[in-house]
């Protein structure tokens, strides 16, 4: 045998190696909608886990900018305190520049975006390779304002109540360490209404857009249900 057969045949196994590597891989892109408050971050967290996926919430990015005082953040702030959404030119880019690290190879899961259709061509521009199913959870107004306007969060441990759904053993202290409970400045009724306000004159319509690909699920149900019809809706 040639020394130049056996260095091919030596160096081959890496090659294709290199070639698996470098091949488009069809990562899972998970779209879960819904309007303000229907639990969307609670099931993004477990079903994200069970698929072994980022969950990405903008959100949760807006928020931590908020916390850092960057310019995003401060530039946010004052929309998501009087319930607006953050102009899209604000959230697209700390979102795809998320999206990038290598922790979003396997996929996403995207909790409550896009939430204009604006948004929602732009992740179609962005996606390519991808396999995406687009969810959405339906729960009635009324729900949602009581989940909202009830929710209350420890100043201390961070733990979250509901003082329609599961009031604290004493008003206004946490059961778990004892610290101060406080409503979130954008869930005063007024914010919560202006968000449904605007999830239906802006988000409603990204829908539309999607029409026949959403898997529509029942959100108004004990969390475990619907945790069940996700997972089925991504299998």
């Amino acid at each position: 045998m040639s020394t130049t057969i056996l260095a091919l045949l030596l160096t081959m196994p890496f090659l294709l190696l290199g070639a698996v590597e470098t091949a488009p891989n069809n990562p899972l892109v998970v779209i879960l909608m819904g309007p303000p408050a229907s639990g969307k971050g609670t099931q993004a967290v477990r079903l994200s886990k069970e698929l072994n996926i980022l969950h990405l919430s903008t959100g949760d990015l807006l928020r931590d900018n908020i916390k850092r005082q960057t310019d995003l953040g401060k530039k946010a702030k004052g929309y998501i305190d009087a319930g607006q959404l953050v102009p899209d030119e604000l959230v697209l880019s700390i979102l795809f520049d998320r999206m990038e690290q290598s922790d979003a190879r396997k996929g996403v899961l995207l909790d409550g975006f896009p939430r204009t259709v604006a948004q929602a061509k732009a992740l179609d521009k962005y996606f390519t390779n991808e396999k995406v199913v687009i969810i959405n959870l339906k729960v009635p107004d009324e729900v949602i304002i009581r989940r909202s306007t009830g929710r209350l969060t420890c100043q201390a441990c961070g733990a979250i109540c509901n003082s329609y759904f599961s009031p604290p053993a004493k008003e206004g202290i946490c059961d778990k360490c004892g610290g101060q409970l406080m409503q979130r400045t954008d869930d005063k009724l007024e914010t919560v209404q202006n968000r449904l306000k605007v999830y239906y004159d802006q988000t409603q319509p990204v829908l539309e857009y999607y029409k026949d690909k959403v898997i529509q699920i029942d959100g108004n149900r004990a969390p475990d249900a619907v945790f069940q019809d996700l997972r089925h809706a991504v299998q």
